[in-house]
C-alpha cells in the first residue's frame, strides 16, 4: 500500500490536481483512496459530480460510533474511494482534530483491510503545518510528501514551510519529501523561483502543470478533467504527473530495498 500526502497552500489547485491524479491511477486499475484533510471537505467533490461525502467528524458528532465503513467511504469516478475528514464549526475547535479523528476512525473501522487500497492520497491544507495537519506526515501514515505550488510568493512561502516541517521530522521515521508539483499561474520567473525552492531542500520539480481553461470548464461541469476531457492535453499532463509520482515512490522503495 503506497501512501502519499499532498500539501499546498489553500487555493493553489491542490485538490483538483489530486482528484485528477487519483482518477488517472484508478483508470490504470489501481484501487485508490483519496482522503480529504481540509475542513472545507471539498477534496473529492469533482470525483462525485459535486455530491458531498458526509465527513467523519459529522458522523462522529451525530452518531458517536454508530456508523459503518460505508457511511465514511463513498465511491467516485473510476471507483476512487472518497473520504472527507471534515472540521469543527467555526470558532468551536481545532480543525486539525478532524484529520486525527478521521485517520484513527478509518483504522478502527478496518477500512484499509476491507478495501485494500493500492494507493492512498491524503489531500492536506498547507497553510498550517502543525498538530493534526502534520498527522499524515507521521510514521505509519504517508510514505512520501509532495507539495503543490505556483511561483506566487505566498504559495512559495507556504511550500517552504511544509518542506521545512518534513525536514524537521525526517529523523523520526516520518514521510520524506518526494518533490514539488508546479501548478503554473504564469507569474514572472515562475519556474526559476520554484526551482530555487526545490534546490534549497535538495529535491526536484516532479512535474509542471499548465494553466488551462479546461480545468475550470471541468469544474463547472462538476467533474475532474480526466472524466470531462480525457483526450485533452491537460489530461495527458495529469497522466504524466501520476507516472512521475509513482516513479519517485518506486525509486525510493528500490533504494531502500
Amino acid at each position: 500500500m503506497l501512501k502519499i500526502a499532498v500539501y499546498g497552500k489553500g487555493g493553489i489547485g491542490k485538490s483538483t490536481t489530486i482528484a485528477n491524479v487519483a482518477a488517472v491511477l484508478a483508470m490504470k486499475g489501481y484501487t485508490v483512496m483519496q482522503i480529504g484533510c481540509d475542513p472545507k471537505a471539498d477534496s473529492t467533490v469533482l470525483l462525485r459530480h459535486r455530491e458531498p461525502v458526509t465527513t467523519v467528524l459529522d458522523l462522529i458528532r451525530e452518531r458517536k460510533n454508530d456508523f459503518e465503513l460505508e457511511d465514511m467511504v463513498k465511491k467516485g469516478f473510476a471507483g476512487v474511494l472518497c473520504v472527507e475528514a471534515g472540521g469543527p464549526a467555526p470558532g468551536m475547535g481545532c480543525a486539525g482534530r478532524g484529520i486525527i479523528a478521521a485517520l484513527e476512525k478509518l483504522q478502527e473501522k478496518g477500512a484499509y483491510d476491507f478495501y485494500r487500497p493500492d494507493i492512498i492520497l491524503y489531500d492536506v491544507l498547507g497553510d498550517v503545518v502543525c498538530g493534526g495537519f502534520s498527522m499524515p506526515m507521521r510514521k505509519g501514515y504517508a510514505d512520501k510528501v509532495f507539495i503543490v505550488t505556483s511561483g506566487e510568493n505566498m504559495s512559495i512561502h507556504a511550500a517552504a514551510n511544509i518542506a521545512m516541517a518534513v525536514e524537521n521530522f525526517k529523523n523520526r521515521g516520518y514521510a520524506s519529501l518526494g518533490g514539488l508539483i508546479l501548478n503554473r499561474r504564469n507569474v514572472k520567473r515562475e519556474e526559476e523561483k520554484v526551482q530555487e525552492l526545490a534546490d534549497d531542500f535538495h529535491t526536484g520539480i516532479v512535474s509542471a502543470l499548465s494553466r488551462s481553461p479546461l480545468v475550470e470548464d471541468a469544474e463547472e461541469m462538476g467533474q475532474c478533467v480526466m472524466e470531462a476531457f480525457p483526450d485533452s492535453e491537460m489530461a495527458e499532463e495529469y497522466r504524466i504527473l501520476a507516472a512521475e509520482i509513482l516513479k519517485v515512490c518506486k525509486k525510493e522503495a528500490d533504494d531502500g530495498a
